[in-house]
This record gives C-alpha cells, sequence and structure tokens, in this order.
C-alpha cells in the first residue's frame, strides 16, 4: 500500500512482474511460518530499525515510480492495483516498527524515532506529490465517472484520488514544496509531542507508605507493591502516572492530599514548564496545520479534514456536541450536589474538588443503588472477560478462538497470548488474534487495536493478523486480575476492532481503511454484549466463590446504567469541543493554556472535573493527525451505536437475534470501507440514526420530536 504510513496495518501481496528485491534485514523479510506467515517478532533489534525503514522507503519508492513511468494507458488493473500491491517490504517493516513505537519503546528507540521522523514525511510527499503517478490516478478517476467501474473498485479509485487531493497533489511546484516542508516540520514536532508525554508518565511516580494505603483493596495494595520493587522501592507501594493506576487509586484512597497530588501528576503530563512541556509544540502544530490547508484553499484545518467524514463539516460536528453539552453539565451539577451532600453529612468539611469526584461518586453509588465498584470488581475477572468476549463473537459471527500453543508463534513480549481464529463450521482460518493485556515501562497509555495483516482477495486471500492492546496493571504473582466495570467495557470496545478487521470481505486493502467518525461505531456497539444476560450469567464469575453474579447486583448494575453519565459525557465533550475549538481559531501567536482556560471558562465547563485529555497531552489530537478535529467522532459514532443498539433490543431474539446479527455482520463490520458509511447505516436499520436514542442511553431529557 502506497500511504497510510501513520498508522500501517496493511501487507500488500506479490506481484509477478516485479522482481523480487534482495533483503537482508529481518525486519523487512517475507513473513515465514504457519498462517500465511507471521512477523518474527521474538527476533526485532533495535539495530536493524534505520537501515530496514530506509531500505523499505526506497523499495517502495521503485515501485512507484513504476507505476507511474509505465508507457501503457492507465488503467485500474496497471496503476490502482499496482499502488495496492506497492510497499510490501515497507509495511512488514512497519509493524516491528509500530511494536517498538507503542508497545516496547525504549531511549534508544525514541532516539532513532526522532530522526526518521521527518525522513517518512519526506517519503510520503515523494508519492502524493508525483506529478506522473497523479496524472494516472485522475485518469483512471475520471474514466471510472464516465464508465463506472465495479462497486468496490470505484471506491478505491475514489479514495485514492482523494487521497491525492487532500494532499496537494494539483498544487504548483512552488506550493507542493512548501506543503512538503510543513509536513516535514510537522512529522518531527509529533513525535516530540508523543515522546514528551511518556516520559512524564514514566518519571512521576507517587510511593505510598503502608501507613497511606487506607480504602485501597488488597490486589490494587499488592500490585502497587511489587511495581514499587521492581522500581527499587521494596517496601513502598508505587502508583504510575498511567489512568489504569490513577483510576481506582482517586476512586478508592481516603487520602485526600496524596490523590491531589496523583491527580495533579496525572492531568499535568506535558504541562509541567519543563524542557518537556508541550505548550509551545501546540502552537507550533496549529499554525503549520493552518499554513498547510490554506495552501489548498480551505479557510481551516477543521474545514479540510472534515470533507471526507460522515460529518463533512465542522459545524456539523459541533451542532451534535452543543446538543448534548447542556443536558451533560446539567447533570455533572447533579452529581455535585449529590457528593456535597455525602461529604457535609460526613463532616468532611470539604468543597468537591476535581480529585474528590471519584471518592465521592463512589459514595454516591452506593447511598444511591447500594452499589460498591469494589464488590463488581470481585466478577471481573479478565480471563473470563476474555472467554466471553469469544462467546459473543461466536453467537454473532460465527468464530471460534483456540489457543495457540506458547512457542508456535513468535510473540515481542511473554505477556503476549495467541488465539487462531476459525469459522465454526467450516473450520476455515480466519487469522490470529494477539492480546498484550499489561501496562509496562515504555507501552503508551490507555488501551487500542492494530492489524499486522488485514484481509484482502485480489492477489489471493490474506488471513488476518489482529492485536488487542491494554495496559491493566498486572497482579501480583498466583493473584486474578480484576478489572472494574469501565475497564471491561474499554475491553469489549477494542475487541469490536478487531471483530471489524477479522469480518472484512473486501479485495483491496484501501477498503481496508475507515471513516474516522465511523470505525468508532462498530466497537462502541461491541461494548453493549457486556451487559447482556448471556455473558454475566456465565462469565462474570467470583474469583473466589466461583459463583455467579447475583441477580441482586446485577439489578443493581442495570439500575445504576445511567449513573455519572454527567461525568463521563462532560470530560469526553470538553476534550472533543476543545479540538475543534482549537482547530476553527486563529493560530497565530496562540497562547495554548491561556485559550484552553478561557474556552472551558466559555463553556461553563464544572471546576470540578477535567477534560478526559487536557490539550498538553491530548495525543489523539497532537501526536499525529488520525484523531485532529475528530475526536468528537466517538459521540458522532454512538449516536450510531444508541441507534443500532435499540434495534437489537427490539427483536425477539434481543443482542442475539439471529436475523438482526446477520444484518450487522453483513452491512456495518464485512464492507468496512468498501461502502459508504451513510449507505451503509441505512442498509441495516432502514433509516438514518437519530440523536433521541442517544439521549435516552445517557439519561438525558429528550427535548427534540422523533
Amino acid at each position: 500500500m502506497f500511504l497510510l504510513l501513520a498508522i500501517v496495518t496493511l501487507v500488500s501481496c506479490n506481484q509477478e512482474k516485479k522482481e523480487e528485491p534482495i533483503v537482508d534485514n529481518l525486519l523487512l523479510k517475507e513473513w515465514t511460518g504457519p498462517y500465511g506467515g507471521v512477523p518474527a517478532f521474538d527476533q526485532i533489534k533495535i539495530e536493524d530499525v534505520k537501515a530496514a525503514m530506509l531500505q523499505g522507503m526506497e523499495l517502495n519508492l521503485k515501485d512507484i515510480d513504476a507505476i507511474a513511468n509505465n508507457t501503457d494507458a492507465p488503467t485500474f488493473e496497471n496503476t490502482i492495483e499496482e499502488m495496492e500491491r506497492s510497499g510490501e517490504e515497507l509495511n512488514r517493516a512497519f509493524n516491528y516498527y509500530g511494536i517498538l513505537s507503542s508497545n516496547m519503546s525504549t531511549p534508544e528507540f525514541r532516539a532513532i524515532q526522532t530522526e526518521l521522523a521527518p525522513l517518512f514525511s519526506e517519503f510520503q510527499s515523494k508519492i502524493t506529490q508525483n506529478e506522473k503517478l497523479f496524472k494516472r490516478v485522475k485518469a483512471v478517476y475520471e474514466a471510472s465517472l464516465k464508465n463506472p467501474l465495479e462497486a468496490e473498485q470505484q471506491r478505491v479509485v475514489a479514495l485514492i484520488y482523494n487521497e491525492f487531493a487532500m494532499n496537494g497533489a494539483e498544487l504548483d511546484d512552488e506550493k507542493k514544496a512548501t506543503y512538503a516542508k510543513i509536513n516535514k516540520e510537522l512529522s518531527s514536532l509529533y513525535t516530540k509531542f508523543s515522546n514528551n508525554v511518556l516520559h512524564d508518565e514514566e518519571n512521576y511516580v507517587t510511593y505510598l507508605t503502608k501507613e497511606q494505603l487506607g480504602g485501597l483493596s488488597e490486589g490494587f495494595i499488592k500490585s502497587a507493591a511489587k511495581i514499587a520493587a521492581d522500581k527499587g522501592q521494596e517496601g513502598k507501594y508505587a502508583i504510575t502516572n498511567t489512568r489504569s493506576s490513577m483510576d481506582p487509586f482517586l476512586t478508592y484512597s481516603t487520602e485526600r492530599e496524596l490523590r491531589k497530588k496523583v491527580w495533579t501528576n496525572y492531568y499535568s503530563r506535558g504541562d509541567n514548564g519543563d524542557e518537556y512541556d508541550n505548550n509551545k509544540l501546540i502552537a507550533e502544530i496549529l499554525k503549520l496545520r493552518r499554513q498547510r490547508v490554506e495552501l489548498l484553499g480551505y479557510k481551516n484545518y477543521a474545514e479540510w479534514r472534515l470533507q471526507d467524514r460522515m460529518a463533512k463539516t465542522p459545524e456539523n460536528a459541533m451542532e451534535l456536541m452543543e446538543a448534548v453539552w447542556p443536558a451533560a453539565i446539567g447533570r455533572v451539577a447533579e452529581e455535585v450536589a449529590d457528593m456535597q451532600a455525602i461529604a457535609d453529612k460526613n463532616g468532611d468539611k470539604i468543597t468537591i474538588e476535581p480529585w474528590d469526584y471519584r471518592f465521592y461518586a463512589e459514595k454516591v453509588r452506593k447511598a444511591k443503588y447500594d452499589l460498591d465498584s469494589d464488590e463488581v470488581k470481585q466478577y471481573l475477572q479478565l480471563d473470563k472477560l476474555t472467554d466471553a468476549m469469544h462467546y459473543v463473537a461466536g453467537r454473532l459471527f460465527n468464530y471460534k478462538f483456540t489457543p495457540v500453543p506458547e512457542g508456535s508463534v513468535p510473540v515481542f513480549h511473554e505477556d503476549v497470548k495467541i488465539w487462531e481464529v476459525t469459522d465454526k463450521d467450516s473450520g476455515e482460518n480466519i487469522g490470529l488474534w494477539y492480546l498484550d493485556p499489561y501496562a509496562r515501562p515504555g507501552k503508551r497509555s490507555g488501551a487500542w487495536a492494530t492489524t499486522y495483516r488485514s484481509h484482502t482477495t485480489f492477489d489471493g486471500k490474506k488471513n488476518v493478523l489482529a492485536s488487542n492492546n491494554s495496559n491493566f496493571v498486572k497482579p501480583a504473582p498466583g493473584e486474578p486480575i480484576l478489572v472494574s466495570w469501565d475497564d471491561a467495557t474499554t475491553f469489549f470496545h477494542e475487541f469490536g476492532h478487531a471483530l471489524h478487521f477479522f469480518s472484512s470481505i473486501v479485495k483491496y486493502p484501501t477498503s481496508n481503511g475507515g471513516v474516522r467518525d465511523y470505525t468508532e461505531f462498530q466497537s462502541q456497539l461491541l461494548e453493549r454484549w457486556l451487559s447482556t444476560d448471556e455473558v454475566i450469567n456465565n462469565y462474570l464469575i467470583h474469583n473466589k466463590t466461583g459463583e455467579p453474579m447475583p441477580v441482586e447486583l446485577v439489578t443493581k448494575i442495570k439500575n445504576a446504567a445511567t449513573f455519572n453519565q454527567g461525568f463521563a459525557t462532560t470530560e469526553y465533550l470538553a476534550s472533543a469541543i476543545m479540538d475543534m475549538k482549537f482547530h476553527l481559531a486563529d493560530p497565530e501567536n496562540i497562547d495554548v493554556d491561556k485559550f484552553e482556560r478561557g474556552t472551558l471558562a466559555e463553556l461553563k465547563m464544572p471546576k470540578e472535573l477535567p477534560m478526559r485529555h487536557r490539550t498538553p497531552h491530548f495525543g489523539h489530537v497532537f501526536s499525529g493527525e488520525g484523531y485532529a478535529t475528530a475526536y468528537y467522532g466517538y459521540m458522532w459514532a454512538d449516536v450510531l451505536t444508541s441507534d443500532a443498539s435499540e434495534a437489537f433490543a427490539e427483536a425477539p431474539g434481543g443482542f442475539y437475534d439471529e436475523e438482526v446479527a446477520g444484518k450487522l455482520v453483513k452491512h456495518l463490520f464485512a464492507p468496512r470501507n468498501s461502502v459508504d458509511p451513510a449507505e451503509a447505516y441505512r442498509a441495516f436499520r432502514g433509516r438514518d440514526a437519530k440523536i433521541e436514542a442517544l439521549m435516552r442511553d445517557r439519561g438525558f431529557p429528550v427535548t427534540t420530536n422523533e
């Protein structure tokens, strides 16, 4: 595949006409072994990286030059299909590069990453600004408008043509040079931003003494003790600067001053006024992004970026967010009042602050719903949740997950486990599912899904190699891995992405891409199966007694389904709105910190909680461009999610209704990006999605007419 350097998930196929290049570097070599070949993750060496990427880019450009200089008249086969085949060696290398970047980063790798980032940008510009290549692409595109190709081919041509056009292919030489220069500068800024955040995550650790463990669970304490010991602080307890460590500490710790310290460390990542501070980097990123799109005739970055998304315009995205915002902050006011009442009743003599929100919300949950999150956690064992996800995949997609014997497929860390995915009826191999569940130094925070090889059929079928990655705190030896309901939901969410990868029936690599405000829909939808009776009754088993979750506790969970939605919606929406506002504002001489504070004040952001991602560590938006002006997409997708969920709720078989599940797979998962998302959703639901479903889902007032 010729583009998509930021998220390389595709491995191209051999083309018969091309001589196989001689490559000695492991990272470039064709994969061997079972399942159609697998990455040699156990043999990654830092010293191979730079040479592999340089040679991979050189080989890829040779492929591109051969296509561009073809003297035959341009056709879909000799231009578009050849582009789909190009760069197989580089794509293989990027899979290793992605592991080192996201899962196993080291100071040595970060130095190489910093050096290579501008070279990747130059490489991509050499493709998008190749005049001969673009002329061929444009010729095929214009011919397809007069004589349409088959449906998927038609969409692939349009996607590739638009990618070129949106990235300056039709600019004059002077503007092309400026465009490429800006991209090169941005690539270096993105890498520096990301590494700064990772530095602050690794270097701000809070150590507790035995006397400071009040309110914390036994499992959390044991895990914190092991982490501290591993860091050379035997006898202490470590709270790391990651969400998976911060969140439970803020929820349960009775030490208010320590809660404040941990909260401050986490929400100050990238904002500590030192050499790792990201505020000036963000200002420069915003300025360069605006300059780049102005070359193309756009007013701002958001206008340029959203043209090929479901929202189409920043105004449409803002309209959705502004429709939900008043209800969200209104609910926060109610939640804070409930928390303050409990604090007053207890004689705590405090005013609720951001580091109190989770702690007192938990007390409100117990008071209102008699629901103890720690009690729920006893039934949420990671291995059982994994089994539950496989069960859901079996019911909806007819997949069977079988553990791969340890050692038979290479892994990049001993924590990684692998399952073979097959069709339950035919036994046909669909692919492999890699799971990397635990936090570790050098691993970026959060949870994500990726592919090492995507499904295609145009040069022979390729099975899928997909991965889910989490940051659960590794338990002490012999202890179960217990997670919160929110973390279990995220686990299902990321598995939804994996199922989207596995279910692909597309022919071409480009069709495996996605529309950003749509691709989160499938994963958000899969979250809903966590709370189905079949999962609760069979997989939510108490870690000590082995008993299933009692009906009374299940009832409490369902009664509390919309609890704390003010917090959840507001912290997310604040980040999404801020993302959009930054990219609509004039970036000239922008003071990032002042703009953040001013915008939140205009929004009447409740003082008792922060944005989910404060600007200085908002990696979604400033460590690359995947989510820039697109963080709203989670809510856009959640409108679809809520509406689609009601289709299942209304079906005779509920969430396991065979007819609706069949339509789900056929229209919403299997086509990937070979069909326009709006058309795909209408094929599933028979109409467009309605925002009222979202409002009902979150327990907010529904004020519009259906």
